[in-house]
C-alpha cells in the first residue's frame, strides 16, 4: 500500500485458515538479482531433471534384478528365505524377481509423486520469493512511498504488502513467489538416495570395498550439480536447496527402511518377530506328570510294601 499502515493479506491456498504476510522490502538487494530466463532455458532444465530422475533408478532396478534372477548368490549368503510363486487364474503366474520388480518400481513411483506433492504445497503455502523476484514484479517505488537507499539508510526500510505493488507478468510473479523449498533438488535428492540404498543393500561386489561407496558418490554428484545450478541462476537461495535435500532423501529413507525394509524378501510363515511381539511369547514348561501320565487304578507297589494308607503308627514304649 503506497500510505498508511501495512495490510494483512489472507492467503487462499490450500491451508485457507492460515494468515500469511505476502510482501517484500523495497530496494531489498536480496531478492533484485536479474532474470535468469525461463525454466527451459536453464542449464538443468525440468525436462532434462524428470527424465534424469524417472530413467536413472528405473534401470538400475531394472538390471539389478535381472543380475539377481540370472546370477543368484549361494544359500549360505541369503539370510532371507525366498519368495513363493502367485498363481493368478490358470494364466497369469507371478515370479519372485517379477514380484520384486514391481514392488520396488510401485514403491518408487509412489515417492516420486509424494515428493512432487510435497514441494508444491510447500512453496504455495510458504510463498517465499526467488532471488529474482523484483525484477520481474517490477514495482513503482515513488508510487508506493519508498524513499530511495542513501547513507542514512542504506538497507531497505519500508515493507511493501499491497497487491498490486508488482507491474510485471502475473505469471512470472506467482512463479517466482514459489521457491521454498526446490522441487527440483527435492526429486534428485529422492532419486539419488533411492538409489543409492538400493546399490548398497542389495548389490554384491566381489573384490574392493570401494565399489559400492564410488557408485554412491557417482549418484550425489548430479543432484549436487543441479543444486549448484539454482543457486547460480538466481533460482533459488541456498535454503531453498537444502530444504529440498532434505525433503526428498527423508521421503526416500522413510520407504526404503518402512516399507520395503531395505529391499529384503520375507515370507509371512517365516516372518521375524519383533522385540515387542517376542515379549508377547512367554515360555511354557511340560510337566513330566502330564508327559506320560499313568492309568488309574494300577498303581504298583514294591513287594512287601504296605499300601500307604495301611501303614500303622509306630508303637510308643510306656
Amino acid at each position: 500500500m503506497a500510505g498508511g499502515r501495512p495490510q494483512l493479506k489472507r492467503s487462499f491456498s490450500i491451508i485457507p485458515c492460515f494468515v500469511f504476510v505476502e510482501g517484500f522490502f523495497c530496494y531489498d538487494s536480496t531478492y533484485a538479482k536479474p532474470y535468469p530466463g525461463p525454466e527451459a532455458a536453464s542449464r538443468a532444465p525440468p525436462a532434462l531433471i524428470y527424465a534424469l530422475v524417472t530413467a536413472g533408478p528405473i534401470l538400475t532396478i531394472l538390471l539389478g534384478e535381472l543380475a539377481r534372477a540370472f546370477f543368484p548368490a549361494p544359500p549360505s549368503a541369503i539370510p532371507i528365505i525366498r519368495e513363493s510363486t502367485i498363481v493368478s487364474g490358470a494364466c497369469c503366474r507371478f515370479s519372485p524377481p517379477l514380484r520384486r520388480l514391481v514392488r520396488f518400481l510401485g514403491v518408487y513411483s509412489f515417492g516420486l509423486f509424494t515428493t512432487t506433492i510435497f514441494a508444491n504445497a510447500g512453496q504455495v503455502v510458504t510463498g517465499n520469493p526467488t532471488p529474482h523476484f523484483l525484477s520481474v514484479c517490477r514495482p513503482n517505488y515513488t508510487a508506493l512511498g519508498c524513499p530511495p537507499p542513501s547513507p542514512e539508510r542504506p538497507g531497505p526500510d519500508r515493507f511493501v504488502t499491497d497487491q498490486g505493488a508488482c507491474a510485471g507478468s502475473p505469471s512470472l510473479v506467482a512463479a517466482a513467489r514459489r521457491a521454498f523449498p526446490c522441487k527440483d533438488a527435492a526429486l534428485c535428492a529422492y532419486a539419488v538416495t533411492y538409489t543409492a540404498m538400493y546399490v548398497t543393500l542389495v548389490f554384491r561386489v566381489k573384490g574392493s570395498r570401494l565399489v559400492k561407496p564410488s557408485l554412491c558418490l557417482a549418484l550425489l554428484c548430479p543432484a549436487f550439480l543441479v543444486g549448484v545450478v539454482r543457486v547460480a541462476e538466481y533460482r533459488n537461495h541456498w535454503s531453498d536447496v537444502l530444504a529440498g535435500f532434505l525433503t526428498g532423501a527423508a521421503i526416500a529413507t522413510f520407504l526404503v527402511t518402512c516399507v520395503l525394509h531395505n529391499f529384503q524378501s520375507r515370507l509371512p510363515s517365516g516372518r521375524r518377530l519383533s522385540p515387542w511381539e517376542d515379549l508377547g511369547q512367554a515360555p511354557t514348561m511340560e510337566s513330566p506328570l502330564e508327559k506320560n501320565p499313568r492309568p488309574a487304578g494300577r498303581i504298583r507297589h514294591r513287594h512287601g510294601s504296605p499300601h500307604p494308607s495301611r501303614r500303622t503308627a509306630p508303637a510308643v514304649a510306656t
